[in-house]
């Protein structure tokens, strides 16, 4: 079982990250990209609302004091769209009346700059992890376990060996059972490793995990993408 040295980066998520001070933003990038994430980061509300209604964000890291749109316009915007992606909110002041209109609007969680940021990554896996329905780090479905903190996989109680990507494809998966996940989708999640821009090499990964977890948990839909179970 191959280890790349944090479960962030064998399981790659995409956090967006509005902030409009640069200083900060460029340290929660650095320390977010260094922990394995890959980040896409808006300076503003507006920009930060049209990247939040992307597909591809698993998490959102949220200012409150943004230009243009400020942090609570934007994260009552996305609620009111439908959109249930977590979002951790930052409060400069860390009042009491701040958290609680940020938690009020719709956000999963609040940190109160300044922060520490192995605090931030802490409270980011967390939050995916409630937001998946796990708790704990391990993920199940039918015969298949997935470990989320070890990078180990067994099916029917004997371990797999996984590369790297394809821990990273089998936990998107995991994460989105009976959700028909595009190949757009699946590469936009994935971009960050080399050579997976190009639907055919998504295929060969594809089948690649069927082989070893079972070609009839992932399903081929026509047209549209794969769905798992």
């Amino acid at each position: 079982m191959p280890r790349l040295g944090s479960p962030a980066l064998e399981f790659a998520m995409h956090i967006l990250l509005v902030e409009d001070d640069d200083e900060l933003a460029a340290r929660v990038e650095r320390g977010l990209q260094q922990a394995g994430f890959v980040v896409e980061r808006a300076a503003n509300g507006h920009d930060g609302l049209e990247l939040a209604l992307q597909p591809q964000m698993d998490m959102i890291v949220l200012d409150l004091g943004l230009p243009g749109k400020t942090g609570l316009e934007v994260l009552r915007e996305i609620r009111a769209r439908g959109i249930v992606t977590p979002v951790l909110v930052l409060t400069a002041r860390g009042t009491w009346a701040d958290k609680v209109s940020g938690l009020n609007e719709g956000a999963d969680d609040y940190l109160t700059k300044p922060f520490h940021m192995p605090e931030l990554i802490a409270r980011l896996n967390a939050l995916r992890r409630r937001s998946t329905g796990h708790a704990s780090n391990l993920v199940t479905f039918e015969d298949i376990a997935l470990n989320v903190s070890t990078g180990e996989v067994t099916r029917d109680g004997a371990p797999l060996d996984l590369t790297a990507l394809e821990l990273r494809m089998l936990k998107y998966f995991m994460q989105r059972v009976r959700h028909v996940i595009s190949q757009g989708d699946l590469v936009e999640h994935l971009y960050s490793v080399d050579g997976m821009r190009e639907s055919n090499t998504i295929e060969v990964y594809i089948s690649r995990l069927r082989r070893k977890i079972g070609a009839e948990k992932i399903k081929t839909i026509r047209g549209l993408g794969y769905r798992f179970g």
